[in-house]
């Protein structure tokens, strides 16, 4: 490759630097030589501001300055420099031509004002003058133009029409202004003032119904979109589809009075013995099991006989698929027996009649079919189509053929269902076991229950964690009319609750939030004041009961039972009823309360026996029901004020005042009915009105101390604490007895 030639050129005065050299020469080698400037500095210049200079314009004094700053002494230039500076301003001038060309309309100065250095700024450069370009613009006037630019693009905006966003309103039964506003996404006063102008006075916390919030979506013109109540969602979701559907075992009942053998009846099947594991032989609980007979599963729900337990019964006719109605053959038909015929009539199933105890002597199940005659239940040897069986849980009589009615009576119903959609069931029982939490006893009545299903439960939601048949085995899944336990629920639900599994946990949070939000809106605390509780004086004493049970259905049946318990004077209140052991917080609500602690069927743990005992609060633990209502019918007999019963003994008029030393005052009387006693109890009665009530101080029968004296005598008395005797008043002796009153 061939080197390029460099060229190497000066710049600058040639005969200064000659001279310069020369001078140099003659020096040493440390010396450093410095040109003197002609003239004085600058900075040796008073300032002096010229009004009149500054008054010029701006553009000219550029341009001069600009003139000033370009001007070159030409005359002291070589030939060769002089043709250098020509061709530059040649350069130049043809620069400018191209300029005025493309910016038309605007003034030389303006242009080079504008025009940009193009070359890069070295050191020669800048001490030649001749090669210095046009200043560049400052920092300072592009940020103004930038500024100004901004300015006018958001005039531009402000200057358009803003187009209004249409929304979709979700609409409540009831809804708040302020709550409609922010949905809107409007402001409030917008809505009041369209409210006032309909004539509707109203404030940001007034509630409006649907119909009016719709009108009010549509006259600011969005959408609105009536929001769906959760029991309609659950409604939905409960259709059960009329395809894939497969036979499904039947739910059987057993009902009837306390004692006559329902339990026992199911342990005879099961082969197993409930009856010892409950109190006192009564079934206090709902109970599930299943049992196979010849390949054939039927389900059976077991309720308690007891007057008390109307709701668990109410709840397990509602449930079944058919009843079966015990009756001891040696009792006959009793209350809750008729009781239990309404509850399966009221659900439409059909009722299987088991006469039990036939193994007894004096059973005669003859006069059993006689008094159902009365309840339409009718048997087929009577040309009637209820199934009767005569059997025996004891030595197992006719079981066989119970089942077999049983199984009849199902097939005739032809119960299906559809196995493969999400699980559908009712709660039976919920309870709160110390080691596992919150369990719920439920019967699947649709679809298969799976581990990891999320489900609500009433109020409650959760995942399902774990699933424990009737014989205490842990399973996977529970197909329809299965009884099982299910672990993994929030907290203890109500029984008979609806049990829905649904796809996911948002779905589940959200439709048991909706539900929560839709109970608390439906609750009313508000009390109206009657003619009759303004003008009332009595007020009438409460006992504050706090109840705690082993289970859901134990305390629901003794709530109702207690409120059952009417008295004019004595109201019970109960202030708390859950579930579980009984802790420190329900002692503590006791105390404050003044309330009555009752623990049904579970114990307090350790913190709360001390802490009652400290605080003097007796925790009343029962087994069994009626006890409980014993219990709290003696503690609101307490409250009662009891009544006191006068029997008047004698009266006597005073005749005469005597003073006597030692003694006082002695009232000379007369007796003129019955007899005076000494320190009976005595009352003054002056011109018809009680002045004094207290008793007799001593009797003096002719100057002597007596004990008694009667009708006719005249006699000396003294009241203790009383002396303002006058002549006739009468002294009247009375005797009182205190009666305790209960309920």
């Amino acid at each position: 490759m061939m080197k390029k030639k460099l060229k190497l050129s000066i710049s600058g005065d040639s005969k200064k630097t000659i001279s310069s050299i020369e001078k140099a020469r003659s020096k040493s080698k440390n010396t450093v030589l410095i040109d003197k400037k002609s003239g004085k500095s600058n900075l040796t210049k008073p300032f002096v501001r010229n009004n009149q200079q500054n008054n010029r314009p701006i553009n000219q004094t550029k341009s001069n300055r600009k003139t000033n700053f370009l001007k070159k002494d030409t005359t002291s230039l070589s030939d060769f420099e002089k043709r250098k500076l020509a061709e530059q301003r040649a350069t130049r001038r043809i620069k400018g031509e191209t300029n005025q060309r493309d910016f038309k309309g605007k003034n030389q100065q303006n242009t080079n004002k504008t025009k940009r250095r193009e070359l890069k700024l070295t050191v020669s450069r800048a001490l030649n003058d001749e090669d210095i370009g046009v200043r560049s613009r400052s920092l300072a006037s592009l940020r103004r133009a930038k500024q100004k630019e901004n300015r006018e693009l958001n005039q531009e905006k402000i200057n358009e029409p803003l187009k209004p966003i249409s929304r979709e309103v979700n609409i409540p039964e009831v809804i708040t202004i302020r709550e409609l506003a922010n949905r809107m996404a409007e402001q409030s006063s917008s809505i009041i003032k369209h409210l006032l102008g309909m004539g509707v006075t109203a404030t940001i916390n007034h509630t409006i119904d649907s119909d009016t919030a719709e009108y009010l979506v549509k006259e600011f013109g969005h959408t609105p979109i009536k929001e769906e109540k959760a029991e309609e969602i659950i409604n939905k979701i409960k259709e059960v589809k009329t395809e894939n559907l497969k036979s499904r075992p039947p739910i059987v009942t057993v009902m009837g009075h306390v004692d006559h053998g329902k339990t026992s009846l199911l342990d005879s099947l099961r082969e197993a013995n409930v009856v010892e594991g409950e109190f006192g032989g009564i079934t206090q609980h709902i109970g599930a099991y299943q049992i196979n007979y010849k390949e054939n599963k039927i389900t059976f729900i077991d309720t308690p006989g007891h007057a008390a337990f109307t709701e668990m019964r109410a709840r397990g006719s509602k449930l079944t698929d058919l009843v079966i109605l015990v009756v001891a053959a040696d009792d006959g038909v009793k209350p809750q027996t008729i009781e239990s015929i309404k509850h399966a009539k009221a659900a439409k199933v059909p009722i299987v009649v088991a006469i039990n105890k036939c193994d007894l002597p004096e059973a005669d199940p003859q006069k059993i079919k006689n008094q159902l005659l009365e309840y339409e239940l009718i048997a087929e040897e009577l040309s009637g189509d209820t199934l009767m069986a005569e059997i025996s849980t004891k030595t197992k009589k006719n079981i066989d053929q119970l089942i077999e009615s049983v199984i009849l009576q199902s097939e005739l119903l032809d119960l299906k269902t559809d196995y493969e959609t999400n699980a559908k069931g009712i709660v039976l029982e919920s309870k709160i076991d110390i080691g596992r939490g919150p369990i719920a006893n439920i019967i699947v009545t649709a679809g298969t229950l799976k581990k990891g299903d999320f489900f609500v439960s009433g109020l409650k939601w959760g995942k399902v964690r774990a699933i424990i048949n009737d014989n205490g085995e842990s399973v996977d899944k529970a197909n329809p009319s299965t009884p099982v336990e299910v672990l993994g629920i929030n907290g203890a639900s109500k029984s008979g609750d609806d049990f829905i599994v649904l796809s996911s946990e948002k779905e589940a949070k959200s439709l048991c939030d909706a539900r929560v939000q839709e109970s608390k809106e439906g609750k009313n605390t508000l009390t109206l004041l009657t003619q009759e509780s303004a003008f009332k004086d009595k007020v009438s004493e409460e006992l504050n009961i706090i109840i705690k049970s082993d289970v859901h259905g134990s305390s629901e049946a003794i709530k109702n039972a207690i409120s059952q318990i009417k008295h004019e004077e004595v109201k019970p209140k109960i202030i708390l009823s859950d579930i579980g052991m009984v802790t420190e917080t329900d002692v503590t609500l006791a105390k404050a309360s003044n309330a009555v602690l009752i623990a049904f069927n579970v114990k307090p743990n350790k913190e709360a026996k001390k802490f009652a005992e400290t605080e003097k609060v007796k925790i009343s633990s029962f087994n069994i029901i009626y006890e409980v209502l014993d219990f709290i019918k003696s503690k609101m007999s307490g409250l009662l004020s009891p009544d006191i019963q006068e029997k008047i003994i004698g009266s006597a008029e005073i005749l005469e005042i005597f003073k006597v030393s030692k003694v006082g005052k002695v009232a000379g009387s007369k007796v003129i009915d019955g007899e005076i006693k000494q320190d009976s109890k005595a009352r003054i009665i002056r011109d018809g009105a009680i002045i004094f009530n207290g008793k007799i101080g001593s009797i003096f029968r002719e100057k002597n101390q007596a004990k008694q004296v009667s009708v006719g005598l005249e006699c000396g008395i003294t009241l203790k604490d009383f002396s303002d005797f006058q002549k006739k008043d009468i002294i009247e002796v009375y005797d009182s007895n205190v009666i305790e009153r209960s309920i």
